[in-house]
């Protein structure tokens, strides 16, 4: 994985239609370049919502030895990788078979293992919330034990890198880049996918996964050469995001947005099926506060700025994390739901 020097200007080089180039490194640099990183952080994080993130760290071989995971669990039999169905986890977690999953209530053409910390189960006691059912175990094939040491050491990982990006992100707005440590204090809800999507649906359809906003904080993704994913534009038209080698799709989460009265903006984003039944495989790493973390408004010198978080009736957004993503799973797997939770299917919608 190629990684930028402090001394280049990836950013500068991006074309018109492209989106921003950032390189992390910047932080390590002088005074102007951490300038020019802030200024680049603000400028993207205000205005499209998504940029490339360069200069991370995380090494080839790191990223070689998830993708090869990933590839070996999806060349799996397909009753190995059914052993971990998510239909088996009241958690949530496991293997999602192409087809089963929603977004914005249609199916979404794609396949996936669902992760996050390695934690007990928390079953939810008199009072407590639902979302506690979200923290538990994961599901690992026993063909493939390597998969769990690469996904968790991926979790750690990009967890770490998104840390100092959320604190050089809270810096180039004014705030303090500590501001929000609170909220990822103790377990805090990382949480991964590995997704495969085989290409056009037998029916035509395009949807690979249909266009929505993440929940949390930051989604650093990790996609193939193959393309399909677009971001959508203030004019409503979306977007291609053509792959870059050594670089991570970065995205700002709702809670963002919410937090900064939407100076912060949070983007529609969606993955376009390929064509006839060429594969694509993406990474995406969700950087989530703890389940029960409640997300003060932010306190920054530019909050007079701010435009007014987006409002959808549809989907409302709480200040206490866990009830956005019991919303989110609830919704996407509705079989898991049925399964587990009849009588808290509707609890994330209150």
């Amino acid at each position: 994985m190629t990684q930028q020097h402090p001394s280049t200007s990836p950013s500068a080089a991006a074309p018109a239609n492209a989106l921003p180039v950032i390189d992390l490194s910047l932080a390590d640099g002088t005074p102007d370049d951490r300038l020019r990183l802030h200024d680049e952080l603000r400028a993207a994080a205000t205005g499209v919502g998504f940029f490339q993130l360069v200069g991370h760290g995380v090494t080839p071989a790191e990223t070689a030895a998830l993708i090869d995971a990933m590839r070996a669990f999806f060349a799996l039999p397909q009753a190995d990788r059914l052993a971990v169905s998510n239909l088996n986890s009241p958690h949530f977690r496991g293997y999602t078979r192409t087809g089963d999953e929603l977004t914005g209530g249609s199916q979404d053409w794609r396949d996936q293992l669902d992760i996050g910390a390695e934690l007990p189960p928390h079953v939810p006691g008199q009072g407590e919330p639902p979302y506690w059912w979200l923290e538990g175990p994961n599901q690992w094939p026993a063909a493939l034990p390597e998969l769990r040491t690469a996904a968790l050491g991926w979790i750690d990982r990009l967890g770490a890198v998104a840390r100092r990006l959320l604190h050089e992100l809270l810096t180039s707005i004014g705030a303090g880049p500590e501001f929000y440590d609170y909220a990822f204090a103790g377990h805090p809800h990382l949480r991964l996918k590995l997704v495969r999507y085989p290409g056009t649906a037998p029916d035509g359809a395009g949807q690979g996964v249909g266009a929505h906003k993440d929940y949390g904080f930051i989604t650093l993704l990790l996609q193939d050469t193959v393309g399909g994913l677009q971001v959508e534009r203030a004019d409503g038209s979306f977007l291609e995001v053509p792959p870059l080698e050594g670089a991570f799709v970065v995205n700002l989460g709702e809670l963002l947005e919410v937090a900064t009265d939407g100076y912060l903006k949070a983007t529609n984003h969606r993955v376009v099926s390929p064509a006839g039944a060429r594969e694509r495989f993406s990474v995406p790493f969700f950087y989530n506060p703890r389940l029960d973390a409640h997300i003060e408004p932010l306190d920054f010198p530019l909050a007079h700025h701010a435009p007014g978080a987006t409002q959808d009736p549809g989907n409302p957004l709480f200040a206490e994390f866990g009830l956005n993503e019991w919303k989110g799973y609830t919704r996407a797997h509705p079989e898991v739901t049925r399964r587990h939770h009849p009588d808290l299917a509707d609890a994330g919608s209150r």
